[in-house]
């Protein structure tokens, strides 16, 4: 047997090995069983589940637009804050879904006679209430931060239809538009969840 695979053996094995010769008075009577292992192969991981990201089904008529380079980068900017705000597909949903109504997502600045009040970045958040400085809600992450930080304080928020768990964090002036992009939401979550 070749000394560096029995080292690694006895190693796996829970033993020490130190000089050519077991450590401890256990060795000699040790009962070493060979550790079955299984290759690991290059499985690309499952798309989530429809019945997980879309629990209710999608309400009225839904939108779609095609997204540039930017948009894909926001949107994949939205799925990791998710992740790393340890919460699952579904709020991720949520957030593509309410970023789509509010900006199409595409991280706004500010747009003069055309903006509401001083709302920017991919959610219309508003520096004047408190959703951060105009560089903090401009920055993909904490924005999605700061609105998955709203929406953890909405109780019952993943049993809620879409549009009413978006529009309690955004309280918008329009609160049933965010439904119509509840599939496009779904279907970029199965795309890039796993990416």
């Amino acid at each position: 047997m070749n000394s560096i695979f029995r080292k690694s053996m006895l190693s796996v094995a829970g033993l020490a090995f130190a000089g050519g010769v077991f450590a401890g008075p256990v060795a000699a009577h040790a009962d070493v069983t060979p550790v079955k292992t299984t290759p690991v192969a290059g499985v690309q991981a499952e798309k989530p589940d429809t019945g997980k990201l879309i629990p209710h089904g999608v309400q009225g008529d839904q939108s779609r637009i095609d997204l540039n380079d930017e948009q894909v980068a926001n949107t994949k900017a939205i799925i990791a804050a998710t992740k790393k705000a340890g919460m699952d597909e579904r709020a991720a949903v949520v957030s593509i879904a309410t970023a789509l109504q509010e900006s199409k997502l595409e991280n706004l600045g500010h747009l003069g006679d055309r903006n509401d009040h001083d709302s920017q970045g991919l959610f219309q958040q508003r520096p004047s209430s408190g959703w951060g400085t105009v560089e903090q809600i401009t920055d993909p992450e904490y924005s999605t931060t700061a609105f998955l930080k709203g929406l953890k304080q909405v109780d019952g928020w993943q049993d809620m239809p879409l549009t009413k768990a978006a529009q309690t964090v955004q309280v918008s002036a329009y609160p049933d538009h965010y439904a119509q992009w509840e599939q496009q939401a779904a279907d970029l979550v199965a795309k890039y969840w796993n990416s």
